[in-house]
């Protein structure tokens, strides 16, 4: 009986060794190691007064070739077939909003300013059951996009905006442009943890 009794401790202490580990190792837990910056989200016109804690965890930065893959898909099928690209690149990040799991980014991209860097990021929306359900339009706006301007010299002018429901049109003058289904939020007090992987 008590032989019993200590295997099943032993096999609930390894367990909980086994689990502790995972959590260590989870990116969520490697600030040390990843670039994570935190943010406030504050919604526009409609949502005005609302706000979130937004965080956003850089594994890694999406490479030129990337960058002319996602180009190319949507040359040959506009926003699906961009959609389709993102969908089958590596996680390079992770976005998540105060109460949520959050998802991956599929695509980021640095570029330096004369006051810091510029990050542009993309990845598909999650497509809520309801909207499946009902087969709503908004499925049609099936990426998240998001800017940040991070400036190195005055930490308290870093800004940016984030998409959450969007898709890529050409407009009638035969641009690219940004088609929104929700009005962007915009990201303030922006804290940037630089992490120790050479990106």
């Amino acid at each position: 009986m008590r032989t019993g009794l200590k295997f099943t401790r032993l096999a609930a202490l390894c367990m909980l060794a086994a689990a502790l580990v995972l959590a260590i190792s989870a990116p969520g837990f490697a600030r040390d190691k990843y670039e994570t910056i935190d943010a406030t989200a504050w919604g526009t016109s409609t949502q005005m007064g609302s706000h979130a804690d937004v965080t956003i965890v850089i594994y890694e930065w999406s490479t030129a070739a990337d960058r002319q893959v996602l180009v190319d898909a949507f040359q040959k099928g506009q926003n699906q077939a961009l959609v389709n690209a993102l969908t089958k690149m590596k996680a390079v990040g992770h976005i998540a909003i105060t109460g949520t799991l959050g998802y991956d980014l599929s695509y980021i991209r640095m570029e330096p300013t004369p006051t810091g860097r510029k990050i542009v990021f993309v990845t598909n929306r999650l497509i809520r059951f309801g909207e499946a359900f009902a087969d709503t339009q908004s499925q049609a706006y099936n990426l998240s996009a998001g800017q940040l301007d991070l400036n190195d010299q005055d930490k308290t002018k870093s800004a940016g905006v984030l998409y959450p429901a969007a898709q890529f049109i050409i407009n009638d003058k035969g641009k690219l442009e940004l088609d929104l289904r929700q009005n962007p939020w915009r990201l303030s007090d922006l804290i940037d943890w630089k992490g120790t992987s050479e990106n």
